[in-house]
């Protein structure tokens, strides 16, 4: 019997390289998940030409253009809901998920942020403004993080991270082009485990399973 892949709605506001990583990973052969939906904050956001060239759904809003947040988090559970998205990955996505969203998709939001979580994450800390951090504090290891999303920044229960060094003559745009190849393979390898259900989490512990291998049959 097959198992039905995830549909995985991806956000993103910006030009697109973790939307490129994560269509990749679903170009390849017997896919574990599928895109249903790019959302997008901003018009002219490069994820959303990515979109309309693999012909698929694209949708922006931009929460200023409600009234209130709840109905915001209203149409836009109606999108997803209308593209059958029952996972969303942020992938540079600048806006905050509303509460109402966060608590439908419980434990089915995932976002990677360009940092060892906890350290620079929050508000305000994202793209070149943490690796500026990362080089003024001096640490010598940064490195990438896919977090489940929850009402608080960057705080969510870790699902990979992977560390990356810094060099003492490292500018914020090396730490950057560093960082930015661990996210495009640890937020579609997140996408992954968890079409295959090998993601289990109890508070802020995340357990990963390992992957089942066929066994050989003897007569």
């Amino acid at each position: 019997m097959t198992q039905s892949r995830l549909s995985v709605a991806v956000f993103a506001s910006g030009r697109g390289s973790n939307f490129q990583a994560i269509l990749d990973q679903a170009d390849k052969p017997d896919p574990d998940f599928k895109v249903v939906c790019c959302v997008s904050d901003r018009r002219n956001a490069g994820a959303l030409d990515l979109a309309t060239e693999r012909e698929i759904p694209a949708v922006i809003l931009h929460p200023r253009d409600f009234p209130t947040e709840e109905d915001y988090s209203r149409i836009l559970l109606e999108k997803l809901r209308t593209y059958g998205a029952d996972f969303i990955a942020l992938a540079g996505f600048l806006k905050k998920i509303p509460t109402h969203v966060i608590e439908q998709f419980k434990g089915r939001i995932v976002n990677v942020h360009p940092s060892l979580l906890p350290a620079f994450g929050g508000p305000g800390m994202y793209g070149r403004r943490v690796h500026e951090a990362v080089i003024e504090y001096g640490v010598h290891w940064t490195g990438a993080s896919v977090h489940l999303v929850e009402e608080v920044y960057d705080t969510g229960p870790i699902v990979l991270q992977e560390a990356v060094p810094v060099l003492p003559e490292d500018t914020p745009d090396d730490i950057a082009a560093r960082v930015l190849a661990v996210e495009h393979r640890l937020l579609p390898e997140t996408l992954r485990l968890f079409a295959q259900g090998r993601v289990t989490f109890e508070g802020r512990r995340v357990r990963i399973a390992a992957s089942q291998t066929s066994i050989p049959q003897t007569d």
